[in-house]
């Protein structure tokens, strides 16, 4: 088949890359000039199947509440549109136990199937990116290590391995923990991977190009029509041209393309702030990576650099730096890890979107207008959810069986009416 993907993400390049791998025909449009502009650009880096959680969980609309007006504050809300407001009263309806543990086995399938691609697609294809083992969540308090036990219940549920530890088997597994910042727990995930995504990211877009993927950059894709919603036309073009099959994965942008077709998908710009720094000395950087569960801050090694990423924002302007944000985040990696990093020169500030979901999963295959396919909103959790998310869409248009239970990641779940 004839098939078109709108972006040129982690999502979209790896969903044009499976296709093509099948035997389709492929071309890529994108609005940027290059691969991985937008939230693949600097995320943290973070692929964990047990660490991949709705954010509409038990306790988080209390404990956003509870931070709501402090400096270090996990989630900043400025300004939000009606819409953003409504996207968060989404969000707190899906926070009740039986809905999160739902949404949560459904992402953690999806995040497990992920791995096991990304270490495949690595492998066959030797596909040299920096990338270190594990994953640890650190828990400074006792209502941390509280809020923590929802989401583990189902990962015990799902027999997937990780270790809860105390301060001092923490420090074991990360020696240049700061002994003086307070540790009550830590959850220790050791088949996860931090690994850089921008840098798989346009690898694969190389191994794709020997597939006979075509892209097409500085592109901009108009709204598809509702009368030819295989056509793809672009910006300055009168004419389109016409596709078998469309896949969307433009993040954000993918709510206007296809609003004509009568889909009104829930997405929110969350975004977040990541600082990239040259490691100062090997010994005080972390081997791999950790959250700080709190402040919902993740600290990674990637080669010789170490990225703090965080500070997530609803509203404001997607293009404003806030220096609160910023600042928060160059007080945890100094809280966790001082003088890891060369925080005085060089360093990359970077803020970016992650479109999501207000109940957590993201929208996989059909989307109910014949020939137009979804695979977006996979929020914080995209790099661990991209591989799996590609391979089960791009089995869904070869028509194809899935190697997963595809149950909670379509828009039937949303109940929404073309």
């Amino acid at each position: 088949m004839k098939v078109a993907v709108i972006g040129a993400g982690v999502i979209g390049i790896i969903t044009a890359y499976e296709l093509a791998a099948q035997g389709h025909g492929v071309t890529v449009f994108e609005r940027h000039g290059a691969a991985a502009e937008e939230g693949s650009f600097a995320n943290t880096g973070i692929a964990s199947a047990g660490y991949a959680a709705p954010w509409a969980r038990p306790g988080m609309v209390q404990h956003v509440l509870t931070h709501l007006w402090q400096q270090d504050t996990p989630l900043r809300i400025t300004s939000p549109s009606i819409a953003e407001w409504k996207w968060l009263w989404q969000m707190g309806k899906s926070c009740d136990s039986t809905t999160f543990a739902l949404n949560r086995a459904n992402m953690l399938r999806l995040a497990e199937y992920s791995s096991h691609r990304m270490r495949t697609l690595t492998d066959t294809l030797n596909l040299e990116h920096e990338r270190s083992q594990g994953l640890m969540v650190l828990l400074r308090t006792e209502r941390d290590i509280q809020r923590m036990q929802a989401g583990l219940q189902v990962v015990r549920d799902a027999g997937l391995g990780f270790k809860t530890l105390t301060a001092q088997e923490a420090r074991v597994v990360e020696p240049a923990l700061d002994p003086e910042t307070s540790l009550a727990q830590a959850i220790h995930f050791p088949d996860d991977e931090v690994s850089n995504c921008r840098q798989f990211t346009l690898l694969l877009k190389t191994e794709a190009e020997t597939l006979g993927v075509k892209f097409h950059f500085n592109t901009p894709v108009l709204p598809l029509s509702k009368a030819q919603p295989k056509t793809i036309r672009t910006s300055g073009k009168s004419t389109g041209e016409t596709f078998d099959a469309v896949v969307v994965c433009a993040g954000l942008a993918s709510t206007q393309l296809i609003r004509p077709l009568g889909l009104r998908i829930p997405l929110a710009a969350v975004h977040g702030y990541a600082i990239s720094a040259a490691v100062r000395e090997p010994l005080d950087a972390p081997r791999s990576g950790v959250i700080d569960e709190q402040y919902k801050v993740a600290i990674s090694r990637l080669g010789q650099r170490v990225r703090v990423s965080g500070g997530n924002e609803i509203g404001g302007n997607a293009k404003r730096h806030d220096p609160a944000s910023i600042k928060m985040l160059y007080r945890v990696l100094d809280n966790w890890f001082p003088g890891a990093a060369r925080t005085q020169d060089n360093v990359q500030v970077w803020k970016g979107s992650r479109p999501m979901l207000p109940d957590g999963p993201p929208l996989l295959g059909a989307s109910g207008v014949s020939g137009v396919w979804l695979n977006l909103g996979h929020g914080a959790s995209g790099w661990a959810l991209a591989c799996g998310s590609a391979r089960v869409v791009a089995d869904s248009i070869s028509g194809k069986s899935s190697d997963i239970d595809l149950q909670g990641l379509g828009l039937e779940r949303l109940h929404l009416q073309r």
